[in-house]
């Protein structure tokens, strides 16, 4: 028998999106094949605490979204820089070098370029964008002025920075956007810290929860549309799957409603969709996965307006793999299972290590 894979799963963050990426990790957890693979699992806590977790006692509360929780143990551990191998400090011993890591850490230090470069910087593979597109895709404000250069439909914007609040024209920003308008955290996911504005008094209010998680924020133009996403799947040649629809039961696609109430929204896959439509949608969304330096994985979401315009609204570089979650849906429908697709994302992590090791690192 061929000898195992060795993967390292990262999982959880200190990031406000800790439980879905606790949520995502079991589902991964459960589907990857044992047979093929040896894993290793590293927890993170929401104080920053990296600690090595045993697979029958990881998690605690793990039917519930709304209390699941990092089972704690005392296993600390610390990657070795240079060494390419994690040190277990509660043992005082060295784990055995990971072939790969695959990163589940939704949000902030997981999906914006800060654990892709420690992993970079210690030559370990990893499932998903490079640094670079990871940084891109996590700040709204930078990907949407790349997607307008090349382009691609955005819906208007204004960024607002928390020290220029005080002087903020409000008067420019209702005339640019008319109310409602969407208030987003500009390097936040899963819908975050976002709130829709009607008026000035909710605008204000929404700035101010906005920057209880981060010092950049979007005022987007509310655009009325379906709301439908892709799935790309590739390194130089990406491939697009399905589109689904997403037909919210609450005001908007909260974060409530993506990951907590599995009755906030009903999943259309595929989307009652003209195929000469989603073949467009199909292109935007690939060409929107090249701009912004995208491989290994994303989701792009769109807006469908009602005169077929496919508006983009966010890129998602480390999307959720929970039960009810869109991008491993996207797949299923096109004949890839969740065990292929997690095989699949697991060795364009190591074609991607592979190639960059033949480039020359000095003269």
């Amino acid at each position: 028998m061929d000898k195992k894979i060795r993967v390292g799963i990262i999982f959880g963050g200190k990031s406000a999106e800790h439980e879905v990426a606790l949520q995502s990790a079991k589902n991964v957890i459960d589907a990857i094949n044992k047979d093929k693979y040896e894993i290793t699992l590293i927890g993170i806590d929401k104080e920053g605490r990296w600690q090595l977790n045993d697979r029958s006692h990881y998690l605690l509360n793990e039917q519930n979204p709304k209390l699941i929780s990092l089972n704690k143990t005392e296993n600390e551990v610390a990657l070795i820089p240079g060494d390419n191998k994690f040190l277990d400090t509660f043992g005082n011993r060295k784990l055995e070098t990971l072939d790969v890591i695959f990163p589940i850490i939704h949000g902030t230090n997981g999906e914006d370029g800060t654990i892709q470069g420690m992993l970079k910087l210690a030559g370990i593979p990893f499932v998903g964008a490079d640094v670079l597109g990871s940084a891109i895709g996590m700040d709204k404000d930078v990907a949407k002025r790349l997607l307008k250069e090349a382009g691609i439909p955005i819906a208007d914007f204004v960024t607002v920075k928390k020290y220029e609040l005080g002087k903020l024209d409000f008067e420019m920003v209702e005339e640019k956007l008319k109310y409602p308008m969407f208030i987003k955290p500009a390097n936040a996911g899963s819908s975050v810290g976002v709130s829709k504005a009607s008026n000035r008094k909710e605008l204000i209010e929404g700035l101010e929860k906005a920057f209880l998680y981060d010092y950049k924020v979007l005022v987007e133009e509310f655009i009325k549309g379906r709301e439908v996403e892709c799935a790309i799947l590739g390194n130089e040649n990406p491939i697009a799957s399905a589109i689904g629809e997403i037909i919210p039961t609450h005001d908007f696609y909260s974060y409530e409603a993506k990951y907590i109430d599995e009755k906030g929204a009903l999943l259309e896959i595929p989307a009652k969709i003209d195929s000469e439509v989603v073949k467009k949608l199909q292109e935007i969304a690939i060409e929107t996965y090249k701009t912004l330096c995208c491989e290994g994985m994303a989701r792009v979401d769109f807006f469908l307006t009602e005169d077929g315009k496919a508006i983009i609204n966010e890129i998602n570089t480390i999307p959720g793999f929970t039960k009810i979650s869109m991008y491993p849906k996207l797949w299923e429908v096109r004949g890839l299972s969740y065990e292929k697709l997690i095989d699949r994302l697991i060795e364009l992590a190591i074609e991607r290590n592979e190639r960059n090791s033949k480039l020359k690192n000095s003269f």
